[in-house]
């Protein structure tokens, strides 16, 4: 036997369609839900709801398997028929974290969830701790990001469905690996999105750049803010992921006393307490908002971590931009503002910002730099780019192993994106297979004329719904121990077993990192604790002091030197020295 429940709060009747039985629902209770108890269905039982005199069965918008899509029938799941391994498991903690970012569809050539396994050990060996995964809900098409989700609690059968996420995240925990999955909840995919036929999951008041905004303020919201909550629950207590990564959280606009995300904090917590397992919250904030990471009790919305763009914005245009910053990069620019974002997190934090024609931001205070992420690579700062090319193809191999050496040095939790670590020869492309042809030629046009506006040929610009597209974006994999693929691969493996070795550099205390810098010969200076880090993004050698002698642990090169109290940087090039006993020198 089966309980079906639907929230329709405005519908006058309501059955669920199993074959070519229909069976009428009870309800609506006082808060709009419908209920049927049907003695024939069970795990594997095909079904649809009819609301009022329409013909057509529709997916539950609470579905946790569409084995035919957004637009077909739901699939009961039986959450307890997995046998789970991973008895006693606890992640390790963020504070401690190396994440990697990948997009199942291609981290492998198979893009599947089992296939995703065979890299496991890999990643492992590599030092990683968290895995964060990008969206995996059930989306249109045959393939895509997964930020157009529309069957929130169904895991995309495009990846291997519910039981093969079990299957990695299983066997991710068995290596020691915790697993994180982003989610969206700030809007839903624009196809296969059924929710309005059943309530005001959407208001008419807001928008987002993706379309309508969610009701988490109007009339229903309680059951919308529920809707959100109990997925997020479901992830954690089902699929046993340690944490979610929630997308774009500025797009929210919720006036209530408890505001949604602090909503969403509590229960968290409530339910970590429960399972005695650490669970954790990552927020994507464009806001500069500590509010954010704070604490709920003194007004706060609770996220365990967000997102620094600022920290990405400030060195990815120092690396490449040379004085010529267009869009979001104009804020940036200077090493001083690098210097900034790694001292004070924020560049912006209350001070004007050109891009946005208004002031921006407030100062962090006192909060851990481990309550940020830091990363020069993600899914958007490489996707989002007209060709989807990486650091590497932009600014060089040297300027590169610069950039991984700040990353992984720096103050808060490293982040890195899928072939990051072997400098991958392939791009990461926007790609979405939208089954919908005038969504399809508006994104693809829509696309060519952002990007025309910074200089880029039309022509050169991929379309983002061919499917050689998302083949390009597929990581090679017999690259990894070819050439400069394998130099990087090194540099990144020493980089992080420095960074989860080192008292120093995880430190998560405010004020514990200092600078100094030449804005006019492009040198940087990053002292933490025993560690000092050094780098040269001129274009000519210079000499630093090196007072306390320290001496070299690493370098970005081998023409680096150390002699006496001076250190001899040449071009583009990073040193790592440190007093810290248990450390050996090398070179990349």
């Amino acid at each position: 036997m089966r309980e079906f429940t639907v929230w329709a709060p405005h519908a006058r009747k309501v059955a669920v369609k199993i074959g070519e039985a229909t069976y009428p629902m009870r309800g609506p209770s006082d808060r709009g839900w419908w209920s049927a108890a049907v003695e024939e269905a069970g795990a594997g039982t095909d079904y649809g709801f009819v609301l009022d005199e329409d013909a057509i069965a529709w997916p539950d918008p609470r579905s946790q398997w569409q084995p035919n899509g957004v637009h077909g029938a739901s699939r009961v799941y039986d959450q307890s028929a997995f046998v789970w391994s991973d008895g006693g498991w606890q992640a390790a903690p963020l504070a401690r974290a190396v994440i990697y970012e990948l997009h199942v569809g291609t981290f492998t050539p198979r893009g599947t969830f089992d296939s995703a396994i065979e890299r496991l050990d890999y990643l492992a060996e590599l030092g990683i701790t968290h895995v964060e995964l990008m969206p995996v809900a059930a989306f249109p098409g045959a393939y895509g990001w997964g930020y157009d989700g529309a069957s929130l609690f169904a895991v995309t059968d495009l990846y291997g469905g519910p039981d093969g996420l079990k299957r990695l995240v299983d066997a991710s925990h068995a290596r020691g690996l915790a697993v994180l999955l982003d989610v969206v909840y700030n809007h839903f995919g624009p196809v296969g999105n059924y929710t309005g036929k059943y309530g005001p999951y959407l208001t008419d008041k807001h928008r987002t750049p993706w379309g309508g905004a969610v009701n988490l303020e109007d009339w229903g919201s309680d059951e919308v803010r529920r809707f959100f909550c109990d997925n997020a629950l479901m992830w954690m207590r089902d699929y046993h992921i340690d944490g979610l990564r929630l997308d774009a959280v500025h797009e929210f606009v919720d006036r209530s006393a408890v505001h949604f995300v602090e909503q969403l904090s509590d229960e968290v917590r409530e339910l970590s307490r429960k399972l005695g397992r650490r669970l954790v919250l990552i927020a994507e904030s464009d806001l500069n908002d500590p509010r954010m990471v704070k604490p709920c009790a003194i007004g706060g919305y609770g996220m365990n971590a967000q997102w620094s763009d600022d920290f990405h914005h400030a060195l990815f245009a120092v690396l490449h931009s040379g004085g010529k910053e267009r869009g979001y990069y104009v804020d940036f620019g200077s090493v001083a503002k690098l210097a900034k974002a790694l001292t004070k997190t924020f560049v912006q934090d209350g001070t004007y910002s050109r891009y946005r024609g208004r002031n921006h931001g407030r100062p962090v205070d006192d909060l851990s730099p481990h309550q940020f992420l830091g990363y020069i690579q993600t899914h958007d700062q490489v996707g989002n780019r007209a060709i989807g090319d990486r650091v590497e193809q932009i600014v060089g191999m040297d300027r590169a192993k610069v950039a991984a050496g700040i990353v992984l040095t720096a103050p808060f939790i490293p982040m890195i994106f899928q072939g990051e670590e072997f400098a991958a020869s392939t791009p990461f492309q926007y790609f979405a297979d939208h089954e919908d042809p005038e969504m399809a030629r508006a994104v693809k046009e829509g696309r060519r004329g952002e990007f025309a506006a910074f200089g880029w040929n039309p022509a050169d610009i991929p379309d983002p719904e061919s499917v050689e597209t998302f083949q390009r974006s597929k990581l090679t994999w017999n690259e990894v121990h070819q050439g400069r693929h394998e130099e990087m691969l090194e540099w990144y493996r020493r980089l992080i077993q420095l960074r989860r070795g080192s008292p120093s550099l995880n430190d998560g205390e405010p004020g514990q990192t200092t600078t100094s810098f030449s804005e006019e010969k492009k040198w940087l200076v990053i002292e933490r604790e025993a560690v000092t880090v050094m780098s040269n993004l001129g274009t000519e050698a210079v000499e630093l002091d090196n007072p306390r002698r320290l001496p070299l642990l690493l370098a970005s090169r081998a023409d680096v030197e150390v002699v006496g109290d001076r250190v001899s940087l040449p071009a583009n090039t990073l040193a790592i020295l440190t007093g810290e006993k248990n450390q050996r020198a090398g070179e990349g």
